[in-house]
C-alpha cells in the first residue's frame, strides 16, 4: 500500500505538477519530431508521396509530465485511405496501388534505420528509437494510414483519423485530431484546469507504479478518465479542490454501471471500456482509490 502524503507534501507536489515539463524538455521533444521528419523526407521511397509526420499523444496535447516524456510520432500515408473497416480506396474505386500495410511498415523502418540505426522493430505497433542522453528522448514511431468514418452528424459528413496495423494483423483506429480539438476546448472551458488535473493524475499513477502499488498503465488512460469529468466540477475552489472533486466524480461514474458504460475517450468516438482495451474497469478503480489515499484526501 502506498504511503500517504501530508497536506503540505500534497500541496507542494500539486504546485510542482501544475505545469508541463520546462523549455529544455520541450526542445528535446521538438528535436525528436524534427529528426523523424527529416528521416522520412530523406528516404527515396517517400519522395513525391503524400505522407505526413507529426507528434501525437500527450506531447502535442500538453499533458506530458516530467519523467514520462517519451514522444509518440505518427508517420501517416495519405495516398489512400481506409474507411469503415473496408479496403483502402482512392477517389471512389478500390485502391490498387503499391502502398500496402507491409510496404509502409518496411519503408518506415528503412528510413529510420538509415538515419538512426539501432531501431527496434520487434514491437507490435511502433518502431522504437532509443534515447540519446542530452539530445532526444526515446521515441515511438507509428506507421499508419488515413482513416475516414462517414457520419451525417459530423462536420462535412465525416471524421478523419488514422489506422495502424500491428504485426499481429490487428488494426487500431485512433483519432488524434479530435482528441486535440476536444481537449483544447475543454481546457479553455475549465480555465486550464482540465489538463492540470490530467497531469496530476499521471504523476500519481507514476508514483503508485514506482512503489509497486498498481501495475503501470498507459498515460493516456489518465487523460481519458479526467475527460469524463463535467466542466463545472473543475471550477469550484482552488486547484487542490479541483483535483479532489475530479477524482470523486470519476469514482462516482465508475461506481455506476449505467454511467460507466457511457464514459468516452477524449475523441468522443470510442467508449472508454470494452474489449481489446489496454485497461479495465478494475484498473480505473485501483488508480482512483489508491490515488485518493496517496493524496490523503480522507473519507
Amino acid at each position: 500500500m502506498a504511503r500517504q502524503l501530508t497536506t503540505y507534501e500534497r500541496l507542494a507536489l500539486i504546485s510542482k505538477w501544475k505545469s508541463p515539463p520546462g523549455p529544455s524538455e520541450e526542445r528535446r521533444l521538438k528535436r525528436a519530431e524534427g529528426m523523424v521528419r527529416a528521416a522520412i523526407d530523406q528516404h527515396a521511397a517517400f519522395h513525391d508521396v503524400n505522407i505526413h509526420v507529426e507528434a501525437k499523444g500527450s506531447y502535442p496535447n500538453n499533458t506530458n509530465v516530467r519523467g514520462d516524456s517519451d514522444v509518440d510520432i505518427k508517420v501517416q500515408l495519405n495516398e489512400c485511405f481506409y474507411y469503415d473497416g473496408q479496403v483502402p480506396i482512392l477517389a471512389g474505386p478500390d485502391y490498387t496501388g503499391s502502398w500496402t500495410k507491409d510496404v509502409l511498415r518496411r519503408e518506415v523502418y528503412a528510413a529510420l534505420d538509415a538515419s538512426f540505426g539501432n531501431v527496434e522493430s520487434g514491437h507490435n505497433i511502433a518502431f522504437y528509437v532509443p534515447e540519446v542522453p542530452g539530445s532526444r528522448p526515446s521515441t515511438d514511431v507509428v506507421p499508419c494510414f488515413k482513416y475516414v468514418l462517414y457520419d451525417g452528424a459530423a462536420p462535412g459528413g465525416k471524421y478523419e483519423g488514422s489506422v495502424v496495423f500491428g504485426r499481429d494483423g490487428k488494426k487500431i483506429v485512433n483519432w488524434p485530431e479530435l482528441q486535440f480539438a476536444n481537449g483544447r476546448a475543454k481546457n479553455t472551458a475549465t480555465h486550464q484546469r482540465y489538463k492540470f488535473v490530467v497531469r496530476v493524475l499521471k504523476n500519481v499513477e507514476n508514483d503508485l507504479t514506482a512503489e509497486g502499488v498498481i501495475e503501470a498503465l498507459p498515460s493516456y488512460f489518465s487523460e481519458c478518465l479526467i475527460y469524463n469529468v463535467p466542466n463545472p466540477v473543475f471550477l469550484n475552489g482552488d486547484l487542490d479542490d479541483a483535483v479532489r472533486a475530479s477524482l470523486a466524480e470519476v469514482y462516482r461514474q465508475l461506481d455506476s454501471a449505467t454511467e460507466r458504460q457511457l464514459m468516452q475517450e477524449p475523441n468522443e468516438i470510442k467508449m472508454l471500456f470494452g474489449s481489446e482495451r489496454k485497461w479495465s474497469e478494475q484498473d480505473a478503480l485501483d488508480l482512483i482509490l489508491h490515488g485518493w489515499r496517496y493524496l490523503n484526501y480522507g473519507g
